[in-house]
């Protein structure tokens, strides 16, 4: 019966000591992948955290001595990219299909605005050749920048698909190269035309009748044959004049910030300075498309006046009453010969 006893205290206490030893295997490693299960899931969430404030632009530690080398993703350029794509690049679509299309609307509405007595046969001298190259140059290379500029922002999508790769590399490395090369040329005669013209583009009280009445180039209703006061510059082409002043002073400061090789300027200023200028170009495009159409089409006899310099007598009256007055009352009309 002792034996008997002892052998079952002996077999309980075998038991227990195995299930103690069992246990003591099993536990450590259920906390083991307990421990791994939450080491995992803390690097899942200090990786989402770290690149969630990458994205967000926050600064780290590089070797690199560049004024961004800190920053891996500059959340400004992404924020720049997406305004230039939403909003620039149809802006400019619409300046320049948009206004060319309303200009061509009016003109087959309205037609030209003639002159009342016709031409009289007597050219009146306005502008000096001096004046006639510094426009002209200023002209040609504000042309070429909007022509190439939109070749670089659009060009991708109107012209690339259509086009070889090797074909389209040559465009927009061409495009780019005349378009830096074009900017020094626009500068220097902008703000030779700027200095030389601003005396006579000052806003007089009489200008605001022109704007109430158009300018006299409405051919129909109560705005027919009126004819505002204007003295040598009327009052769009003096709006156009401090357009130009304003927007192309954005534009070259702008230009010259993204073109310089030296300036080390940071991201955001570098992503203000391209929306800066894709603004002011749309502005400058669509009030040139303006300029041309009523320097042209829209005004009979008036593009004489920058190819030779002098306008018909009859013309200087009727668009710029004030100023030819004036040359009579002094004796300085100067007649072609």
């Amino acid at each position: 019966m002792l034996n008997t006893s002892l052998n079952k205290s002996l077999k309980m206490l075998f038991t227990l000591l195995m299930l103690v030893v069992g246990m003591s295997l099993v536990m450590p490693n259920a906390y083991a992948a307990d421990d791994q299960s939450s080491k995992q899931q803390a690097a899942k969430t200090s990786d989402a955290d770290l690149w969630r404030a990458v994205k967000a632009g926050e600064s780290g530690y590089s070797t690199d001595i560049g004024l961004d080398a800190n920053v891996l993703i500059n959340k400004t350029g992404n924020e720049g990219k997406v305004i230039r794509n939403t909003y620039l690049k149809p802006a400019i679509v619409v300046a320049i299909f948009g206004v060319f299309g309303a200009f061509l609307v009016f003109f087959l509405v309205n037609g030209p605005s003639k002159l009342s007595h016709g031409f009289s046969g007597k050219m009146v001298e306005r502008w000096k050749k001096a004046d006639l190259w510094l426009h002209w140059i200023m002209a040609i290379a504000c042309l070429t920048l909007m022509l190439t500029g939109v070749f670089i922002m659009l060009g991708r999508h109107f012209i690339a698909p259509y086009v070889g790769e090797d074909f389209w590399a040559g465009i927009i490395a061409a495009s780019k190269f005349i378009h830096d090369w074009s900017g020094p040329i626009f500068i220097v005669s902008w703000l030779i035309c700027v200095i030389k013209w601003m005396p006579l583009q000052t806003f007089k009280l009489y200008d605001l009748k022109w704007f109430l009445v158009v300018g006299g180039y409405i051919n129909f209703g109560p705005f027919k044959g009126k004819h505002p006061d204007s003295g040598f510059a009327n009052a769009g082409e003096k709006m156009w004049f401090w357009t130009l002043v304003i927007f192309g002073l954005f534009i070259s400061i702008t230009g010259l910030m993204l073109v310089l090789p030296n300036l080390d300027l940071p991201r955001e200023a570098s992503i203000a300075a391209l929306l800066v200028h894709g603004i002011s170009a749309v502005i400058l495009i669509a009030f040139t498309i303006v300029h041309i159409w009523m320097a042209t089409v829209l005004s009979e006899g008036g593009m004489e006046c920058m190819v030779s310099g002098y306008c018909d007598e009859n013309w200087a009256i009727q668009h710029h009453n004030l100023w030819y007055d004036e040359l009579k009352a002094n004796n300085a009309i100067k007649y072609q010969n």
